[in-house]
């Protein structure tokens, strides 16, 4: 008779080999030893955990490349579409010094990439000449499909000198500037997100956009030429067909240069009249939008593109004549409307609006939710609207369930599927069956077990890693997103001091006991959001070396929070923070991890929570706040934050202690600025959801004491998250952007017979 199976031996069949479709463990073991030995050259005597790291990698890697280049042959014939004391502190992560077993570089697909220079119209053509080229290096790493055969690729690129970097001046002595040239070329790929409050950042990161962009598009239009995969023989030279075979989705305003980029490939080389090649860019590209906060939307200064981009900076000034010839006879003598929707903002400083000019060069326009979608319609793109309105539409944001539930959460995945079956993860609709087990005491019992065992290991975690002790019994209250004010990091902290100070002034009292945990990064030049963060670690130096405060409470700043701690922390939780003010949220993707995992939610009618509320029931979420209409009607009356200090006792208390130094004794005034915001100029409105915030984690705190009805609530959140798979929305982005079928398609592995 077989052994049954352990919990711990159902996850790994779950994770393992349900995920990865291993169809034979004795081949990767011996491919495994293989790597060890002759790729790597150890033996397990020596080997150190990297190489073990690296021969799984290169085993795995194997079982992909057979599948990568049979699904790009099967494109080709199939022809588809397609932190320091308390502060955060920036430091390099050199995350290729051992080098990366997943990628694959592509010198032979090289690409250069022109800057700074002068244009010259002459009777052949516009000629963009004297220019400084940078070289981009392809690099492709392999992205699995999930039990289908198909391999597609990301490629990503490397700036590289030109070879011929003055060696002339190199051999004759001139070896620092030499050098110093070679840098400044292959600093382009070599900072994610420099700080762009100074004009050298400002000009690096322009540099970053149009680097990428450029080489992408080359490479777009050589693939496009090309006769079938690999091949170097270009067969397909009439262009007019490239929307039909291509989809370029402007992911924010970041690739917003792809339009004028595009336009200057087709009119400056491939010799296309304007109107011909502007159709081809409309029916091409596609713009997605991700903020609703005017300062987030790129403005470039026009000096900047004179000199850094100058043939584009002219082929933008002709886009947006066209554009503005077109309203203006839509709205003849309406110079007002003009102004408002020029791709040149003009003031002191004249920029660029790249929205606008993803707008005008996009056939179709979205958000990423369905308030957000609409707030875009209603506020920053009223205009386009109005004079287009076929071309907005709503996709909201999805998660894959293979990593965020499969992978991270592989205890709950099989409780799951040992009620409804496995095939959940590839049709996330069909997790509305658990609601038959809504009441089931054996799955309310199954579902409330993983989740504290995922709490004791994510506990042992922060233990090991962070030093820090904690209740496993205590609600793991988290607020893990990126710092910013709209995300109202410094409401969460109102509400800790609150408790604080209710622990303190009752100790007797029966208090829920919580660790809030709280992580994410602030921009590098982003002042107010690093004092955000030290205001975090301050707070919680004090709560939790309170003797009277104990295991009650307990508050700790997450740093370094990235992919791989989301893994650990999100299972683990039991509160999902998502308490911006509403109408300033796009969507958010945190929420829905969350949710799927069996984590409860309080936050506001904001982004992609008015859906989770519709799917899982408003009464299983902890809804608080002001709705967009009273925000909308206290922008126009106008928010006084003293009104609520001098009315509010508790929230008067909170904020006289950071003012006073009660969490910074060493500097009474650190936290000025701070306080000075959110009495006089928070334009997020902290102060006018304070009360209701409070109450609402009252709520929480009460429904935590009774297990199974919070465990109820959980199942629905579960049940109600299909919506939010990625699946459903890239499917949409197919369907309805991109104008191409999705495909369930398998296609034979490279061992099958054709």
């Amino acid at each position: 008779m077989a052994k049954p199976l352990t919990d711990h031996d159902k996850r790994k069949q779950i994770s393992v080999r349900g995920l990865a479709g291993v169809e034979n463990v004795a081949d990767l073991k011996t491919n495994f030893n293989r790597h060890l030995h002759f790729t790597l050259v150890k033996d397990r005597n020596v080997a150190t955990k990297r190489d073990y790291y690296f021969a799984l990698a290169n085993t795995v890697r194997d079982h992909l490349v057979g599948r990568w280049i049979r699904t790009q042959q099967h494109y080709y014939e199939k022809d588809p579409k397609k932190i320091v004391n308390g502060w955060q502190v920036e430091e390099a992560d050199d995350w290729l010094r051992y080098g990366n077993p997943w990628e694959k570089a592509r010198p032979e697909y090289m690409r250069p990439v022109h800057f700074y220079g002068r244009v010259e119209h002459t009777d052949e053509g516009v000629k963009w000449v004297d220019t400084q080229v940078v070289l981009a290096l392809p690099y492709d790493t392999p992205v699995p499909g999930y039990r289908n055969n198909i391999v597609n690729t990301m490629r990503l690129w490397s700036a590289k000198a030109p070879c011929d970097f003055n060696l002339k001046d190199f051999n004759v002595g001139g070896y620092i500037q030499a050098v110093l040239d070679r840098n400044l070329a292959e600093n382009i790929s070599r900072v994610l997100y420099p700080n762009d409050n100074f004009f050298e950042g400002k000009e690096l990161r322009l540099k970053q956009e149009y680097f990428v962009v450029a080489a992408t598009l080359q490479d777009i239009i050589r693939r496009f030429k090309a006769s079938k995969f690999g091949s170097t023989e270009f067969v397909r030279m009439d262009l007019s067909t490239l929307p039909e075979k291509v989809a370029i989705q402007l992911n924010d305003t970041h690739p917003a240069l792809a339009i004028p980029e595009m336009m200057r490939i087709l009119v400056d080389v491939e010799k296309l009249l304007w109107d011909q090649a502007w159709d081809i860019v409309v029916h091409t590209c596609a713009y997605t939008n991700h903020t609703v906060l005017p300062e987030a939307l790129e403005r470039w200064p026009v000096d900047l593109f004179h000199n850094l981009l100058p043939r584009h900076l002219e082929i933008i000034y002709e886009i947006n004549r066209r554009h503005l010839e077109r309203i203006g006879k839509l709205y003849p003598g309406d110079m007002d409307r003009l102004r408002r929707m020029s791709l040149i903002e003009e003031g002191n400083v004249k920029k660029i609006n790249m929205a606008h000019l993803c707008i005008v060069g996009s056939h179709a326009v979205n958000g990423v939710a369905r308030i957000h979608s609409e707030i875009i319609k209603d506020t920053i793109f009223k205009d386009f609207y109005e004079v287009d309105p076929d071309k907005f539409q709503n996709k909201t944001n999805g998660i894959t369930p293979r990593r965020w539930l499969v992978m991270c959460n592989p205890g709950l995945a099989e409780v799951i599927a040992e009620r409804i079956g496995e095939d959940y993860i590839v049709d996330m609709d069909q997790l509305k069956k658990l609601l038959k087990f809504v009441n089931d005491d054996a799955f309310i019992a199954d579902v409330a077990k993983v989740k504290q065992e995922n709490k004791l290991k994510f506990a042992a975690h922060l233990e090991e890693h962070y030093k820090v002790k904690i209740n496993p019994d205590s609600m793991f209250d988290v607020h893990v997103k990126r710092i910013h004010e709209y995300k109202r990091q410094l409401l969460n902290c109102l509400h800790i001091i609150t408790f604080y100070n209710r622990i303190r002034k009752e100790p007797q009292k029966k208090w829920t006991p919580r660790t809030i945990m709280i992580g994410g990064k602030a921009a590098p030049g982003y002042h107010t959001a690093k004092m955000i963060i030290r205001l975090i670690t301050a707070i919680g130096d004090i709560v939790n070396n309170d003797p009277i405060v104990g295991d009650r409470l307990k508050v700790i700043f997450l740093e370094n929070y990235r992919v791989t701690l989301a893994e650990k922390i999100i299972p683990a939780s039991d509160l999902s923070e998502q308490i911006s003010t509403a109408g300033t949220e796009a969507s958010g993707t945190g929420n829905m991890k969350f949710m799927l995992n069996g984590a409860l939610t309080i936050g506001t009618m904001d982004g992609a929570n008015v859906e989770m509320a519709e799917e899982a029931g408003e009464e299983n979420l902890f809804i608080f706040g002001m709705r967009v209409p009273d925000v909308e009607a206290m922008d126009k009356k106008g928010y006084d934050a003293m009104s609520y200090y001098n009315r509010i006792p508790e929230l008067k208390q909170a904020m006289d202690q950071i003012s006073g130094g009660f969490f910074s004794p060493n500097q009474a005034d650190l936290f000025k600025d701070l306080v000075s915001m959110l009495m006089h100029h928070d334009r997020f409105k902290v102060f006018a959801d304070y009360e209701d915030y409070i109450k609402c984690q009252d709520k929480v705190s009460a429904l935590y004491k009774n297990p199974k009805e919070w465990t109820k609530k959980v199942i629905h959140n579960i049940a109600g998250s299909g919506k939010f798979s990625s699946d459903r929305t890239i499917s949409q982005y197919a369907r309805e952007i991109w104008d191409m079928e999705p495909s369930l398609e398998k296609i034979a592995a490279p061992d099958d017979p054709r």
